[in-house]
């Protein structure tokens, strides 16, 4: 297991970052992304880039890390006991957008690679990330497209990758405590460490080189679209829901806070405006009921199409 390339992942996270806001930058012409390049005490650093307050981009981060520690927080070690206690790195690029216009979902990626270490032992590598979607008004075009791109992505892995972490992103993304899928999905994977390394890292460069052609059409197809506040009011509740399953579930913002890591860049994932109505339920036959009839369902988009 040890047999592993730490510095061409570091490279290929790094060129990943300047790829994707070069892209995104094309479709932001008010403002530019600002680059923050900092340390951390125990070990390692980052690379942050955020834009806010865009025409098209609300608030978008693309952000790379690469940290280090002596002891793996409960957020890493507590469903894999056989790590507790080993000294760990990470490195991973993650990325959220918040779009201005209520017709274009949000939407997150994160790819990343973690090693931990014991004296005497062999060290322990996995692969995680994945990518999905959360719409505000739902479009079955887009969603199909984004699911064909994803399932483009598991390429690498063959036949039933697609389907498996299609599944486990559907069971992750989910807000228990609401009982409803934050949005329409995508891919979802960890603790991937087999077959062997040039597997799973080409499995994750795939990945993240999928995430601009899922993502960027339906940006273009729906950026310029008319909305008025009702619209507008609606998208700020919803992203309520991005923000509650962001502070209670996630896994990376639970790592990144447990390990001591940088809080402006672990919490640049959540929007700069949101708000939350008490019992809120949407008119029966309206855009906003269709949301949450429709498009937050598990579902086969490939099978059913649009």
């Amino acid at each position: 297991m040890a047999d592993f390339d730490v510095q061409a992942v570091h490279d290929y996270l790094l060129t990943l970052q300047d790829m994707i806001c070069d892209a995104l930058q094309q479709q932001e012409g008010s403002v530019r992304f600002d680059e923050d390049v900092w340390e951390r005490g125990e070990g390692g650093g980052g690379r942050t880039r955020v834009i806010a307050d865009g025409d098209v981009l609300e608030k978008a981060g693309v952000n790379f890390s690469n940290v280090r520690g002596a002891r793996l927080p409960p957020a890493a070690s507590a469903a894999r006991p056989e790590l507790d206690g080993r000294a760990w790195q990470a490195m991973g690029l993650s990325l959220v957008i918040h779009p201005r216009n209520p017709f274009v979902p949000t939407s997150h990626a994160n790819v990343r690679f973690f090693v931990a270490e014991q004296l005497g032992e062999e060290p322990i590598w996995w692969f995680g990330g994945g990518f999905d979607l959360t719409p505000y008004y739902g479009f079955a075009e887009d969603c199909v497209h984004w699911h064909e791109h994803a399932r483009q992505a598991c390429v690498p892995l063959g036949d039933g990758a697609y389907e498996k972490y299609k599944h486990w992103c559907d069971e992750y993304f989910y807000l228990r405590h609401r009982d409803e899928p934050r949005g329409i999905g995508g891919l979802f994977f960890d603790d991937l460490n087999q077959p062997d390394f040039g597997t799973c890292f080409t499995f994750m460069r795939s990945v993240g080189d999928h995430y601009c052609d899922a993502f960027l059409p339906i940006l273009q197809r729906r950026k310029d679209t008319p909305y008025s506040d009702r619209e507008r009011q609606f998208q700020l509740y919803r992203r309520g829901r991005y923000v509650e399953f962001n502070l209670i579930y996630d896994r990376g913002t639970l790592f990144g806070l447990q390990s001591g890591g940088r809080t402006e860049s672990i919490l640049m994932s959540l929007p700069p405006l949101v708000t939350w109505h008490y019992a809120y339920t949407p008119q029966p036959g309206t855009p906003e009921a269709e949301l949450y009839d429709t498009f937050l369902k598990p579902r086969d988009w490939l099978a059913t199409g649009a």
